[in-house]
């Protein structure tokens, strides 16, 4: 299987935002608790903060987190979580049907999030709530001082604010499962308000609002227009959430389903569009995609169990165990998300720690990385610069949701300041190599750097705590810098990383 690809320095799709390898984690199942949080672990440090999880955290250059939720925070208080630890109230958790404990609110949060070097994306209650606890909010976490909620934080041995610049104005409204489900106009009109209030709290803040929670509800794309048409001067990005899986095991069908994804993403951008015109605005709302990952191998069973136990504690709820096929599907995913940068700026895997997530940890025992962790921080490292459009010509092959799918799927990124390109790449076919020959035009001399691969395992293939490192980038052969041009074999079902650094030439 022969294919081309023709990348050119000044053929860009946009700068990337670093945000768009961001996270997401939620009051839900042992996300937190026994996730990050296990006082007594042997791993736990001084603030019961586990640190062979913070370790994988941090080898992730995550830019921001979205917390603490999800569908969690619909109902939430969050002044539960604040003041003597011994003092907050236990709570029922409406969303996930267990018990919250309250033992990590904002300002642990806080400082497990600077401990790893990530900032805040925070969400705020618009469920149950509204605007005047979202307010009193903001006050609490960004004033200085001198007021009510600035000094109360103050009290609880936090004297700086926080200066959060990410906002979340609830979580999927449009969800009839979500506590305090609002119809669009409604949650547009309540939206604004918030916003409005906010802006004058943290004037520099980017304000998310809630579009669809996936592009199959029977209210897209009509949902994203009418919450726009009431806020879109008072925000800047608008929300899409989308999880993928393959349980027909047809393996093409499920990769083809990154297409699918970027026909969401090009109706919202154009919604968008049409609601900027429509308002004969100046102002860019742009796509923040904050939930996104695999999640079908237990989501029946989990759904049964949830939704009649007996409200436990931390429970295991949504453990996904990824194989080598959501590796492969990931890596894609990240590539469409680079393709389409110059609309999607923020996007957060969900979730980071356990609950659909590329890290998993036992309580009281190990912790370990899943598969799809290392397409995820492949990207985060290597995917920051210009984002390259990409010619590929190939076969292709047609699915049940999108047809004329190539089986050569690439993204390309420039870093201007180290003068490298990257190249991310998949074979998706399932028994062929691909024969590859990529020109890289508009610049100077070409040298492989480095070539990590991802190749040779059974797509059921597992990393578990008894082989944590069964599937794990390794470094590549058979790619080379021939007369300029980047050739080689890649082998079926396989992903790469392919760094070439590049001479400008003008």
């Amino acid at each position: 299987m022969r294919i081309s690809v023709t990348v050119h320095r000044d053929l860009a799709v946009s700068r990337i935002d670093d945000r768009l390898y961001s996270a997401f984690i939620e009051h839900m199942g042992r996300a937190i608790y026994s996730g990050i949080y296990e006082p007594g672990h042997p791993q736990a440090d001084a603030n019961g903060f586990r640190q062979d999880v913070m370790r994988f955290v941090r080898e992730l250059k995550i830019p921001a987190i979205r917390y603490p939720g999800g569908n969690f925070v619909s109902a939430y208080n969050w002044e539960d979580g604040i003041g003597p630890k011994e003092s907050r109230p236990v709570r029922l958790d409406l969303a996930w049907r267990s018990k919250e404990t309250n033992q990590v609110g904002i300002n642990e949060f806080a400082i497990w999030a600077k401990d790893a070097g990530i900032d805040m994306m925070l969400a705020v209650n618009l469920g149950t709530r509204g605007l005047a606890d979202a307010r009193n909010f903001v006050e609490y976490v960004n004033h200085p001082g001198g007021t009510y909620w600035s000094d109360l934080r103050r009290e609880h041995g936090v004297s700086e604010p926080y200066d959060v610049g990410m906002w979340c104005l609830g979580n999927e409204m449009d969800g009839p499962w979500q506590t305090g489900h609002k119809e669009a106009k409604e949650y547009g009109r309540l939206a604004d308000e918030t916003a409005k209030a906010l802006r004058i709290l943290a004037p520099k803040a980017d304000l998310i609002v809630c579009g669809s929670s996936n592009d199959q509800m029977p209210t897209y794309p009509a949902w994203e227009r009418e919450v726009l048409e009431e806020c879109y001067d008072n925000v800047d990005y608008i929300s899409l959430h989308k999880y993928f899986g393959n349980s027909s095991r047809d393996t093409l069908n499920y990769f083809a389903k990154v297409e699918e994804t970027g026909r969401y993403i090009q109706a919202i951008a154009g919604t968008i569009d049409y609601v900027k015109a429509k308002k004969r605005s100046k102002k860019d709302v742009y796509i923040c995609f904050d939930e996104w990952n695999v999640w079908y191998h237990n989501r029946e069973e989990d759904s049964k169990r949830w939704r009649t136990w007996d409200w436990p504690e931390a429970p295991h709820l949504l453990e996904e165990d990824y194989n080598f096929e959501d590796a492969l599907f990931v890596a894609c995913l990240l590539n469409e998300f680079i393709r389409r940068s110059d609309r999607v700026r923020i996007a957060c895997i969900a979730q980071l720690v356990n609950v659909i997530a590329p890290i998993r940890a036992e309580r009281g025992g190990p912790a370990w990385r899943q598969t799809i962790y290392w397409p995820y921080q492949l990207a985060s490292l290597h995917g920051r610069g210009q984002a390259l459009r990409v010619g590929v010509d190939g076969p292709t092959y047609d699915s049940l949701v999108a047809d004329d799918v190539s089986y050569l799927d690439v993204s390309a990124v420039h870093d201007d300041k180290e003068d490298v390109v990257t190249l991310f790449v998949v074979n998706r076919h399932l028994t062929e190599s691909a024969e590859l020959d990529i020109h890289l035009g508009g610049f100077g001399d070409v040298r492989l750097v480095d070539h990590r691969v991802m190749a040779g395992h059974d797509l059921r293939a597992t990393n578990g705590p008894d082989k944590p490192d069964a599937i794990t980038p390794q470094p590549g052969s058979g790619v080379g810098v021939e007369d300029g041009r980047v050739r080689g074999s890649l082998a079926a079902l396989s992903y790469h990383v392919v760094r070439v650094a590049v001479a400008s030439a003008r």
